[in-house]
């Protein structure tokens, strides 16, 4: 699972896994000998076998303050998949839906709050993600678009109403059908719609979100 707080990727892996990571670690922490203080960490941080407890408090820390020295955190556990789902009891979960739409060699980007991203939003009650991911970039962008297959699912944290929430985006790449009506939903406060070739798309991602940088290298 890798997720992001801050904008700070924080993943959550196998020992095993670990030698896929290139990452060279500032700090390693043993989390069985040490207590995790998030505020003196800095760079890339590797953490051996939090408990689902520290996990939570953790989030819980790099939510409520911003760690500008921090750039990554990677919780080493032995079973991530309970890791997760004790998290996900313990947070809100929002889920949404969005996509990546192509056209020849170009690709659909919207700017809205002043950052380049990709259409998406939140799934209405009973709707799939596969049918949200087609209506959300439909409605946001003016266009016609039919689904091509699922790049995978991200997730970030951020607060709301007081709450910690978890949001799980689902992504899906997509082709262009018509865009003779595309136009920007300025209510979803969307400023532009754009089609980018790859110098452009690259160059816009410098000004984007974390999410969004992952969709692409999917």
């Amino acid at each position: 699972m890798q997720l992001y707080i801050q904008n700070k990727p924080i993943k959550i892996i196998r020992k095993k896994n670990l030698r896929k990571i290139t990452t060279s670690f500032e700090m390693t922490l043993d989390a069985r000998d040490s207590m995790l203080r998030a505020d003196e960490w800095h760079g890339d941080v590797l953490v051996w076998y939090p408990s689902a407890d520290q996990i939570f408090n953790l989030f819980q820390r790099l939510k409520a303050q911003k760690i500008r020295q921090l750039d990554s955190v990677t919780l080493v556990v032995n079973d991530p998949k309970s890791a997760s789902h004790y998290l996900k009891k313990r947070f809100s979960v929002v889920k949404a839906a969005g996509g990546l739409v192509e056209k020849g060699d170009q690709v659909l980007m919207i700017l809205r709050l002043d950052k380049w991203d990709l259409p998406k939003g939140k799934l209405e009650k009973g709707e799939s993600p596969a049918e949200g991911a087609l209506r959300e970039v439909e409605e946001e962008c003016g266009v016609r678009v039919k689904l091509v297959e699922k790049i995978g699912s991200t997730w970030h944290s951020y607060m709301r109403g007081g709450k910690h929430t978890l949001k799980k985006t689902y992504w899906y790449r997509m082709k262009l059908i018509d865009d003779s009506n595309m136009a920007p939903q300025t209510e979803e406060f969307i400023d532009e719609v754009r089609w980018m070739i790859f110098s452009e798309w690259k160059a816009a991602l410098y000004n984007s979100y974390p999410t969004i940088r992952q969709v692409f290298r999917k």
